[in-house]
């Protein structure tokens, strides 16, 4: 029975350190899976809020061209001039183009005023673009529309917003070719651009971001965390481990070796008691079983040497 109680205590160190190794990698599993998706998300959501700032400064600028700076030059140029300045996509995307150049941040951003009957052919909805501008059509309701595409090979995160025709003076150059100015008719042609219809939405804003930024982002942030969280965890499993060993099984070690001297017939080893747990409590009932594994024997000899003198004196 000691010998089986002496196997089970010299295992349990080890499957001690095995349950604590399974916890450590459970929870470093499952913490890097919970901090991945979180990551990620922060890292979409950080770009969706640099997006929105520059939708914000995109926007005032196609304010300003179309306020300030259309009807002042249109007034010296005449009716039937023609300057692209004076068109607020072009001039939103000289600054977008001039931003890129002078920010490292936005270097690998794209931007694009997606249309569906541009005047440039450049500005021409592809067809998942085309999608985009159908569902802002039947949702009207819905500012933003966020997702991952392929374009040019590549995978992108991509935020758009719809580009509705609210400003009467834009129908100048998009209801007819006879109301659109001869130099843009000449320079474009009367077939594309034109048939806009006020208060609808012809295209959409689309900025695309390739989604190896976004992942570097979350990456990055993921090794710094996750190096933390695994400094803990391997901390507290060794505390713990430690803790276990010290104060459950070397007691218990403790415990078998002089209940193997006891068994061998050494009555003066003491089972020493080092705490108040359960421990504690199975080293007093091991010196409640030697004690009366003691009087058992004493009785024994006694009761012998009794029934063996009357023999001894016949």
């Amino acid at each position: 029975m000691l010998r089986s109680i002496r196997t089970i205590n010299l295992a349990l160190a080890q499957k001690l350190t095995l349950l604590m190794l399974i916890v450590f990698l459970g929870g470093i599993s499952l913490s890097g899976i919970a901090l991945a998706n979180i990551l990620n998300y922060k890292a979409q959501h950080e770009i969706s809020s640099n997006a929105s700032l520059l939708f914000q400064t995109l926007n005032s600028v196609r304010s300003y061209t179309s306020n300030e700076v259309t009807p002042n030059l249109q007034a010296n140029l005449g009716k039937d001039s023609f300057l692209a300045q004076t068109v607020p996509s072009y001039s939103s995307r000289k600054v977008f183009e001039d931003l890129r150049n002078q920010n490292q941040d936005y270097k690998d951003y794209l931007y694009k005023e997606a249309m569906l009957n541009p005047t440039n052919i450049r500005d021409l909805a592809d067809g998942f673009e085309k999608d985009i501008v159908s569902d802002f059509r039947k949702n009207e309701n819905t500012q933003e529309k966020t997702g991952f595409r392929n374009l040019q090979g590549e995978k992108y995160f991509y935020i758009a917003h719809p580009l509705k025709i609210t400003d009467a003076s834009c129908l100048r150059c998009h209801s007819t070719p006879d109301a659109a100015p001869k130099e843009m008719i000449r320079i474009y042609g009367d077939k594309n651009g034109m048939g806009w219809k006020l208060n609808l939405i012809h295209g959409t804003q689309i900025v695309s971001v390739p989604t190896s930024e976004v992942l570097q982002k979350a990456k990055q942030s993921f090794f710094l965390i996750m190096g933390i969280v695994t400094l803990v965890f391997a901390i507290a499993t060794y505390m713990a481990n430690f803790w276990l060993k010290r104060y459950v099984v070397r007691p218990i070690k403790r415990v078998v070796r002089v209940a193997e001297a006891v068994s061998t017939g050494d009555m003066d080893a003491e089972f020493e008691k080092v705490s108040n747990d359960e421990v504690g409590s199975l080293v007093e009932a091991f010196t409640r079983m030697k004690l009366s594994l003691v009087i058992a024997i004493r009785r024994l000899e006694q009761y012998r040497i009794e029934n063996r003198e009357p023999k001894d004196k016949f």
